[in-house]
């Protein structure tokens, strides 16, 4: 069987150079000898002072499409105007088409803010040192018997593994020899947790289907419409999403399995921000969600209805199904 191709580092590391802003970091001198110093220092060797931490003079902030990546960057403009206000500073907002990018260019100090859901957080903060929790996000739950969101605010989701509805596949482990759709291999909801349910059920994910990969949940299930592949892993209420353009696409497609609950989606930090700076995008992100206005946008975006602040240890179970999916 064919194995779900897997960027290297290198490749990733080549693309996150090509992300983000142009503009280079730079730091506040603390003194006119410091002051002189910087002066004749180029922006691209500026380093942060390491008591105060990284001062921004604009903040990058980036994003990775899970649906809809055409428009996505237009639906997220906005953003640059409302934390701009909040912070007294220029905010960029950018679309990269890959999260191990987002990664690579925070590690590179291109860029400042990234929107990572839980896996990737996990890479971001732990392997590469790269990132720090800053909010979670609030969602509303999702009925499983209907596919539907509730009126209840929580702090996870679920992935399903959605097959057509007239389909032969009858159980996970049937998906034995066929082709999967797939979203990055540190993808939560798109790789990950679907993955393990299908570890779960004597199937390996790698080796014992063949792996398509998509940008984009709707992608992936756009593809299953299409006959392009037998199964997608996709989170639970992409459905949903695609309803005004897919009407009938609950009578299309049926659930195969659901995984465990998955903590919801993160707002992550350079690890190296001050942290005077730190608490004030992270109270700016808070606020988000208590303006009609701004909180419209983050829906528009990522489905968001709000942020909390949370604790790096809720994502000590991501960790784990990171270690039994291979992912270092």
């Amino acid at each position: 069987m064919k194995k779900l191709t897997v960027l290297s580092l290198s490749m990733v590391v080549a693309a996150g150079a090509l992300v983000g802003c142009a503009k280079k970091d730079e730091t506040p001198a603390a003194s006119s000898t410091a002051k002189a110093t910087a002066a004749a220092t180029t922006a691209a060797t500026a380093t942060p002072a390491a008591a105060a931490g990284f001062v921004p003079k604009e903040l990058r902030v980036q994003f990775v499409p899970s649906q809809n990546a055409e428009t996505l960057e237009a639906k997220a403009k906005p953003l640059e105007k409302l934390l701009g206000d909040k912070l007294g500073i220029p905010v960029k907002v950018s679309v990269s088409t890959d999260y191990n990018v987002v990664i690579e260019a925070m590690a590179s100090k291109q860029v400042d803010v990234g929107f990572l859901p839980p896996s990737n957080y996990v890479v971001a903060h732990d392997n590469r040192k790269a990132a720090d929790l800053l909010v979670q996000a609030q969602r509303f739950g999702v009925d499983d018997a209907t596919g539907k969101a509730t009126t209840e605010l929580v702090d996870f989701y679920k992935s399903e593994i959605l097959v057509k509805a007239d389909s032969p596949i009858k159980s996970v482990a049937d998906l034995k020899g066929k082709k999967m759709g797939w979203q990055g291999v540190t993808s939560a909801a798109g790789y990950v947790y679907p993955g393990l349910v299908l570890k779960q059920a004597g199937v390996d994910p790698v080796k014992d289907v063949t792996g398509v990969q998509f940008q984009g949940h709707d992608k992936a299930v756009i593809a299953l419409l299409n006959g392009q592949v037998d199964a997608v892993g996709v989170f639970q209420d992409i459905r949903t999403n695609m309803l005004k353009d897919y009407p009938d696409i609950f009578k299309q497609t049926k659930v195969l399995a659901y995984s465990d609950k998955i903590p919801n989606d993160t707002v992550a930090v350079r690890s190296d921000m001050d942290a005077a700076w730190k608490k004030k995008i992270q109270d700016a992100f808070l606020a988000l969600g208590n303006d009609p206005a701004s909180k419209q946008v983050i829906i528009d975006v990522y489905t968001h209805q709000g942020y909390t602040t949370t604790d790096d240890k809720k994502f000590d179970i991501v960790r784990e199904a990171n270690k039994a999916m291979g992912l270092k």
